[in-house]
């Protein structure tokens, strides 16, 4: 049996602090431990909204931002949050962190800060960091785009220099921390952002007077110093990778590969992401309802203004021959577009890009959505230079939109959507799956507690939380040799042998087999993303039902194995035994000896 460290493996820290501070805390007569779970959970939500509050009142200048930023978040639950109907995801308890890192950076890039408030922001950078990487899977994928915003500015001299190398730093700093904390995970040392930001640090030292000079040959150093860090970045990472013999990421490269047009891949795992909805592209609908609140138009608003000023700032200093300046004149020079400002337009720019190519990453952006488009409809800055555009500037008239555009806004969201928000709450449903509640009693009641299960990775899940009982794969797909038993038990739902199946099944120490209908029958998915289809393209065979194949794959020599054992006939009754069954599940007993 292979033992699994769950703390290397998983992001569980939160869930062991929080069964110890329940154990610490006189709670435990009042409130049940799923209670508490849930309520901590929905306590932190509330930061969530308030740190998005306090990063749209410190890009405006006023707490009416901050007021019609968690209006939009609240009226656009549907697009904005899971955490009503997925409660224990990793990013419910990781967004609030980052939310809170946004805000704090928002406040750090400012110019002028006295001394201890720098460094207080900087502390709670860093603890946010800290946190935000704890707490979540995709910790290191998403710091590469914020690294990447910083890269970006930094290049085109919109912020400080210093200041980006903090950020480099902490994120550096956090991601290590948290990779000693999960017993030196390599997936977290093999990460792309820790080779890119010190790719970042190294380049910039060794390319001299990289601001300085005319447009032309400041442009030309710029590409040069991309071409450097890029390269530098593909050598590091592939150094440690090659050191440290990693593997575990591999198959999120190959599903980007595929994703993004260079080339097919008849990879299982590639196809596993591929073909599932939450990493597929945004769906059009998603900016219909956002456009029913009017978050949508005012963001596009907000946006186009935003991305001109940036235009004409990057422009500017580019063309700025003699590019040694104060931080005065830097600020005189930048005064349309502030720091903090051209920070969240590039955040808000490239997890843009990140929502629409992937649908499960859109709560990042949209939740920003609602904050920077609140900044902007607030914002002293863009009303000006709207008003100047065209033709109508007058201090006044910029109190008056400042003010009024957003009350209106307001007064709209709360006639339109108030009364439906209160019939929301006042609903009480029941979460009833009774076939998977018969599964688990039955095998509480009827099987050993050593007992070993194998089947879909979801199910085996609610299998080790019900009953207890050891698993053949683990639901976890961040570790490659994890993803080759899952793989390896999934022929259950492929064209094998009865002989073939038993014996990987038994490779992998398993009494019984659980064969659940919605799988084998699978209609959810279109023909070629079924899961059934996925194993035979890898095994090189034909899928079922009418389409086209490709020429190279062969008709299978056997029947499908899920199909063919409910059959009972005697190849398959000689290795498995049916010993329970209902409308969605069969289980089956394994012989131990052929």
């Amino acid at each position: 049996m292979r033992t699994i460290n769950l703390l290397q493996r998983m992001n569980i820290y939160q869930e062991v602090f929080l069964s110890i501070l329940y154990r610490v805390l006189p709670i435990q007569k009042y409130l049940e431990p799923v209670y508490f779970y849930i309520y901590t959970l929905f306590g932190l939500q509330a930061i969530y909204v308030t740190a998005l509050y306090i990063t749209s009142w410190l890009l405006s200048g006023t707490w009416l931002s901050g007021l019609l930023a968690a209006f939009w978040y609240v009226t656009n639950r549907i697009d904005t949050t899971r955490v009503e109907f997925t409660i224990p995801l990793r990013e419910n308890w990781a967004l609030p962190f980052f939310a809170i890192q946004i805000a704090a950076i928002t406040y750090f890039l400012r110019p002028n800060l006295q001394p201890l408030s720098e460094r207080l922001t900087l502390l709670a950078i860093f603890v946010s960091t800290f946190l935000f990487s704890l707490t979540w899977q995709f910790n290191q994928f998403m710091m590469l785009m914020q690294a990447l915003v910083l890269f970006t500015l930094d290049s085109l001299d919109m912020l400080p220099a210093a200041k980006a190398t903090w950020l480099y730093g902490i994120q550096m700093t956090g991601l290590l921390l948290v990779c000693i904390l999960q017993f030196f995970n390599s997936m977290i040392l093999g990460s792309l952002l820790i080779s890119f930001n010190l790719s970042v640090l190294i380049a910039r030292k060794l390319q001299k007077n990289l601001k300085t000079g005319s447009f032309l040959n400041r442009l030309g150093k710029l590409l040069l110093h991309l071409f450097a860090v890029l390269c530098l970045t593909l050598f590091l990472n592939n150094i440690i990778k090659k050191i440290l013999n990693l593997k575990s990421d591999e198959h999120i490269f190959k599903f980007l590969k595929a994703k993004f047009g260079f080339g097919a891949t008849r990879d299982f795992d590639a196809n596993l992401y591929l073909c599932e909805e939450a990493f597929g592209l945004l769906p059009f609908n998603t900016f219909g309802r956002l456009s029913d609140t009017l978050l949508f138009y005012a963001y596009i608003f907000v946006l186009s203004i935003t991305v001109m000023a940036a235009l004409a700032v990057a422009f500017h200093n580019l063309s700025d021959s003699a590019n040694q300046q104060s931080m005065g004149q830097m600020g005189k020079c930048t005064i349309i577009l502030k720091p903090e400002t051209a920070y969240n337009l590039i955040h808000t720019i490239l997890f843009g890009f990140l929502a629409l190519s992937t649908m499960r990453m859109k709560y990042l952006w949209t939740s920003h959505m609602c904050v920077f488009a609140s900044f902007g409809l607030c914002s002293p800055e863009i009303w000006e230079l709207l008003l100047k555009l065209i033709h109508l500037y007058n201090p006044k008239r910029i109190c008056i939109m400042r003010y009024s555009v957003p009350i209106l806004i307001l007064l709209y969201l709360c006639y339109k959507f108030w009364p439906g928000m209160m019939d929301e709450l006042s609903e009480l449903r029941e979460f009833y799956d009774p076939d998977t509640v018969e599964l688990m009693n039955w095998i509480n009641s009827n099987t050993p507690r050593k007992a070993v299960f194998a089947g879909s990775m979801q199910l085996l899940a609610g299998v080790k939380l019900c009953t207890g009982r050891t698993l053949t794969n683990h639901p976890h797909y961040e570790d490659n040799s994890l993803r080759e038993r899952t793989k390896a038990v999934y022929q259950i739902y492929a064209k094998r042998s009865p002989e073939d199946v038993h014996t990987l099944l038994r490779s992998f120490g398993a009494d019984y087999v659980i064969l659940e209908d919605s799988i084998c029958y699978e209609r959810r998915h279109q023909r070629g993303c079924r899961l059934r289809d996925l194993l035979d393209i890898a095994n090189g065979h034909m899928m079922d039902g009418p389409g086209e194949n490709d020429p190279d794959l062969k008709l299978a020599g056997h029947p499908r194995f899920c199909e063919e054992i409910k059959r009972n006939l005697p190849p398959y009754t000689a290795y498995f035994t049916r010993v329970f069954q209902n409308k969605t599940f069969h289980v089956y007993k394994l012989s131990r000896n052929k």
